[in-house]
């Protein structure tokens, strides 16, 4: 196979990176993608920062096997623990990883505090405190864990009234002050987003790096010369650890946006 024909390898904790994904291929149809989802072990998010190193580097060397010719890592958790170790090991191939929107979000320049939704380990890492200290001085910026709510998309549930309860039960405390946008620093989150803006209104912007690294893994493929020149349009094949059918079902549903529990 000609390496302009190979797949784009992605992988997140679960399904939440199934929403940068879908960002890719809405930006490049006619490449060829192989997505991980490793949902045995989800979330990344509540375990210690060696064991999301390993799980990574497990599930690489998987998508590795499979010939890709970069690799997306579509997990804002494991971005922040083990990027630069991929990055290294990995060096013959473009490695891109996420991290929450928090640029765009103060360059929008709106009142009001910037609320960033995560994981707690993303929320703890380096990466994103580096990130965070570059911002803190221009904007009020409020953290705000949502330990459980990977857990609950995983199940399948992106709308209806548990994952609403969660929600209100997670914003309440935010909704009498003023809130200039949401960042959603996890990837599971964007197929929540209807039912955030339930709870806080449509007026209120809700952002997430989806877009933005569907951008930049466009950028990496021309820079190295290794776009699929093909006009036919591309595949996307989804393997998931738990070798379950009902989660592989989910993914593909989630890619073409036909949730669960609507």
């Amino acid at each position: 196979m000609n390496i302009d024909e190979r797949p784009i390898g992605f992988f997140d904790s679960g399904v939440g990176g199934i929403s940068v994904l879908r960002e890719a291929v809405k930006l490049m149809p006619n490449e060829n993608y192989i997505y991980f989802g490793d949902s045995k072990n989800a979330p990344y998010g509540t375990k210690s920062v060696e064991e999301i190193k390993k799980l990574s580097f497990d599930v690489v060397d998987f998508l590795i096997k499979k010939d890709i010719k970069a690799l997306v890592v579509a997990c804002n958790t494991a971005t922040s623990a083990v990027i630069d170790e991929l990055r290294l090991k990995y060096s013959n191939i473009p490695v891109i990883g996420i991290e929450p929107a928090l640029k765009p979000a103060v360059e929008m320049n709106r009142e009001g505090n910037i609320i960033i939704m995560a994981t707690p380990v993303t929320l703890s890492e380096k990466k994103f405190n580096k990130l965070m200290k570059k911002y803190e001085k221009e904007v009020n910026i409020e953290l705000l864990p949502c330990p459980g709510l990977v857990e609950l998309i995983e199940m399948g549930f992106t709308r209806g009234d548990k994952i609403n309860n969660y929600l209100k039960k997670k914003l309440g405390k935010h909704l009498n002050g003023d809130i200039a946008a949401i960042v959603l620093g996890c990837t599971h989150y964007p197929f929540v987003k209807y039912e955030i803006e339930e709870v806080v209104g449509s007026s209120i912007p809700i952002l997430d790096g989806g877009i933005g690294t569907a951008k930049q893994l466009k950028r990496q493929i021309e820079i190295h010369n290794i776009e699929n020149k093909s006009y036919k349009k591309g595949k996307v094949e989804i393997f998931n650890s738990l070798q379950d059918k009902k989660i592989i079902k989910l993914s593909y549903d989630l890619l073409t946006t036909r949730f669960c529990n609507e």
